[in-house]
């Protein structure tokens, strides 16, 4: 499992299939710059951001599924560590971010819906929720959809929310993190924070 983890109680995870912009939102919310890559599958390991003063940590979880070039028992591993790692900090994780394109998200799931098969997104989903980790759905590149009502409550239905998506605001957030767009993936987290009566934390988001 990766051992990468600095020395801090409280913890911000964000997981995701590979290439949906994960690093490029962890860049929006640290202000740090991470390797972000045109390929899918450049993060193979965590990257962690600590502030030094607090007792706290923002963590990108490697990318999940298709992978170019990467075959399937090794994407079968780190979707293998992704689950450990949770599972192993789950008490310390305050919001899990799962980190879907806006545009793609319904066909790949769609596209993964079968008897024997549950698509990785939806999975990741309910995994975190049955280890109750607070889960908010970034849905990232909006600005590349245009149907974006019909988009979100769709998106809804597949996790098993009860559409229209407006009503769970803690839960599904629109952003385009590459414009800067995040005030509603903000405001999702500092809810689920405040919940633990983590506002000192809210400075972050």
């Amino acid at each position: 499992m990766f051992d990468t983890r600095p020395d801090r109680e409280a913890e911000v995870v964000l997981v995701g299939r590979s290439n949906v912009g994960k690093s490029t939102l962890m860049r929006e919310i640290t202000g740090h710059k991470f390797d972000t890559g045109g390929k899918p599958g450049v993060t193979r390991q965590p990257n962690h951001y600590d502030w030094a003063a607090e007792d706290f940590v923002v963590t990108d979880l490697p990318g999940f599924g298709f992978m170019s070039g990467v075959d399937e028992e090794y994407r079968e591993e780190i979707k293998t560590d992704i689950v450990q790692y949770v599972e192993e900090y789950a008490d310390n994780i305050l919001v899990g971010v799962l980190v879907v394109d806006g545009k793609s998200v319904i066909d790949i799931i769609d596209r993964h819906s079968g008897p024997d098969e549950i698509p990785y997104d939806v999975e990741m989903f309910h995994f975190l929720r049955d280890v109750d980790v607070p889960t908010v759905v970034a849905v990232n590149k909006m600005d590349k959809v245009d149907d974006r009502d019909e988009r979100l409550n769709d998106l809804c239905d597949r996790l098993g929310l009860y559409p229209p998506w407006k009503q769970w605001q803690e839960t599904i957030a629109p952003i385009t993190a590459k414009n800067g767009q995040i005030s509603s993936l903000n405001e999702a987290v500092r809810t689920h924070l405040h919940e633990q009566n983590r506002d000192d934390l809210f400075k972050f988001f």
